[in-house]
C-alpha cells in the first residue's frame, strides 16, 4: 500500500483522484489546496507518491516539485495544458492530461 499526496485545487478533481486511490487500496495524504499548504505537507508528512495540478490558485506548483525532488520522492504533474504548462527542469517528469480517467492512475501506480 502506498500513500500518494493528492495536490490539488478544483475539489471535485482532488475527490475523483482521492476516490481512484482509495479503490487501488492506497491511502490518500491531503488534498492539498494551495501551494503554502503543499509545501507544509511536502516538508513534513510521510508519503510515497504526489499527484501535483501545476496550476494552484494562480500560483505554481514547481516549489513542491522542488522539495519533493530533494527528499527522493517520485512525483507526476497533472494539467489542463498538458506540457506547456511545465518549467524546463521538470520537462522530463511524467505529465497527465486532464481530464485523465481512473485507469491511468492506476497504471501509474503501479508503476512504482
Amino acid at each position: 500500500m502506498a500513500r500518494v499526496l493528492i495536490v490539488e485545487d478544483e475539489m471535485l478533481v482532488a475527490m475523483l483522484i482521492e476516490d481512484v486511490i482509495i479503490d487501488l487500496g492506497h491511502e490518500v495524504v491531503g488534498p492539498a489546496m494551495r501551494l503554502e499548504t503543499a509545501l507544509e505537507v511536502a516538508e513534513f508528512e510521510k508519503f510515497d507518491f504526489a499527484i501535483l495540478d501545476i496550476n494552484l490558485a494562480g500560483k505554481q506548483s514547481f516549489p513542491v516539485a522542488d522539495r519533493l525532488s530533494e527528499r527522493g520522492i517520485p512525483f507526476i504533474f497533472a494539467s489542463g495544458y498538458g506540457a506547456a504548462g511545465l518549467s524546463d527542469r521538470y520537462r522530463n517528469v511524467r505529465i497527465v492530461q486532464k481530464p485523465f480517467a481512473a485507469n491511468q492512475i492506476a497504471s501509474l501506480l503501479d508503476q512504482l
